[in-house]
């Protein structure tokens, strides 16, 4: 097993910023008129679990504080799943009856 330097040797982190990578490249075809809310809502919040995973890491010798970081890193995997009603209902708005 490879021994962890930065927070980039991180699993969690490599996918969480991959999938953040595919998430933008998704939201590229939303709808324009969605541009500055969910759009720009999803985008932000699958950035975010990157970066405080990140900085969880760089905090890691503070027990309190990386806690913390993983919780809001948490917090924000666990938005995605309250946006797919409304990525559905503009992806394809017919299958909602």
């Amino acid at each position: 097993m490879a021994r962890i330097k930065t927070h980039k040797d991180l699993e969690a982190y490599t996918l969480a910023f991959d999938a953040a990578m595919e998430i933008f490249e998704l939201s590229k075809n939303f709808p324009k008129e969605e541009v500055y809310s969910l759009t720009d809502q999803i985008r932000r919040s699958s950035r975010s679990v990157s970066a405080n995973l990140a900085e969880a890491w760089r905090r890691r010798r503070y027990e309190a504080a990386f806690a913390n970081k993983l919780n809001i890193a948490e917090a924000e995997a666990a938005s995605f799943p309250s946006f797919e009603r409304e990525l559905n209902d503009l992806i394809c708005p017919k299958l909602w009856i």
